[in-house]
């Protein structure tokens, strides 16, 4: 590991000197969604829920429930470590609740599905120490995970780590070039279809909503995405990660692999939620991610503005995972 990130060193030791960009509108809110002060769940119905193609069924409670995974798909994957599955009471919620039950997650937080089981831990690690922030630290997806990482153990962080890092990635992201998208709301930390057929100018954003909001809050696994995203951004974006756009950043295959599906403890970066990547490349250029890793990507962010991070963003949400 130590002669990987000498080679990282070398490679991005030109950018490493650049000082971090800044927004001069602060973080977008479209990458960020925020509950609102009077955000409030559907009333529990009463009604058991059921997914497309599972045979499964779970009340309403359960799929809320913080130390539950559901299980809609059990063939998958392999049997959840009870971390994953159960948590422990009453600081460590189940890592398949928010992760789900094969790591996908959603735009809210992290696609875990094969991601090397080191960088999990010192992201956990990371999140512990206060190295891991986000740059709207009223959002609830951090703010929980740096009260469960403080709370969990060696033993049931590696557990987890071990598990999400066996697992396969797959595609659940659609890709839209639009200069217009649906009209949203903010569903928990994501953003959601209204459904009324009203639509509104995109502009220089990324609005990425379940293609079945019910399904995705059910927690299924399959749940799958669109992302509509500004006309030609898809392509700016590939220039920028394959040729570093002119000089202004670096390839990212040098760090994160020829096809980006990551190389030895860099995590892939193809096929993420744009929102999180997004996300992710405005902390690190603001200076809330700080760990070990991320100095390396400070140079490579700095001169990127918010329509580069926005076609990054489209770019490796479009490529398989």
């Amino acid at each position: 590991m130590l002669g990987q990130r000498t080679f990282f060193v070398c490679v991005l030791a030109a950018f490493a000197a650049a000082s971090p960009a800044r927004s001069q509108d602060g973080p977008p809110a479209w990458a960020y969604p925020v509950n609102p002060p009077d955000f409030k769940v559907e009333p529990d119905d009463g009604k058991l829920r059921s997914v497309p193609d599972s045979t499964a069924s779970f009340t309403v409670p359960q799929t809320r429930d913080r130390f539950f995974a559901p299980v809609w798909h059990p063939g998958d994957h392999p049997a959840l470590p009870d971390i994953v599955a159960n948590g422990r009471k009453p600081d460590v919620f189940a890592c398949g609740f928010c992760h789900r039950a094969d790591g996908p997650g959603g735009p809210e937080n992290a696609d875990l599905a094969g991601l090397p089981a080191s960088y999990i831990v010192q992201q956990m690690a990371d999140f512990k120490s206060g190295l891991r922030k986000t740059a709207v630290p009223k959002r609830g997806p951090p703010t929980l995970m740096i009260a469960l990482a403080k709370s969990a153990t060696e033993a049931e962080i590696e557990a987890a780590a071990a598990y999400f890092s066996g697992l396969k990635p797959r595609p659940k992201i659609k890709v839209v070039e639009s200069d217009t998208a649906p009209k949203t709301y903010v569903a928990g930390w994501f953003l959601a279809d209204l459904n009324n057929g009203e639509r509104e100018a995109l502009g220089n954003r990324i609005i990425e909503v379940p293609e079945d909001v019910v399904q995705f809050e059910s927690r299924d696994t399959r749940s799958r995405f669109i992302a509509y995203v500004p006309p030609g951004s898809v392509k700016k974006g590939e220039l920028l990660a394959t040729a570093g756009g002119n000089g202004k950043t670096i390839p990212c295959a040098t760090c994160h692999g020829p096809d980006l599906t990551g190389l030895g403890p860099i995590p892939s970066i193809a096929g993420r939620s744009p929102s999180y990547i997004v996300r992710q490349l405005y902390d690190i250029q603001h200076g809330e991610r700080t760990g070990p890793w991320s100095p390396l990507m400070v140079g490579v962010v700095a001169n990127l503005n918010d329509e580069d991070l926005v076609a990054l963003g489209a770019y490796l949400a479009s490529r398989e995972p």
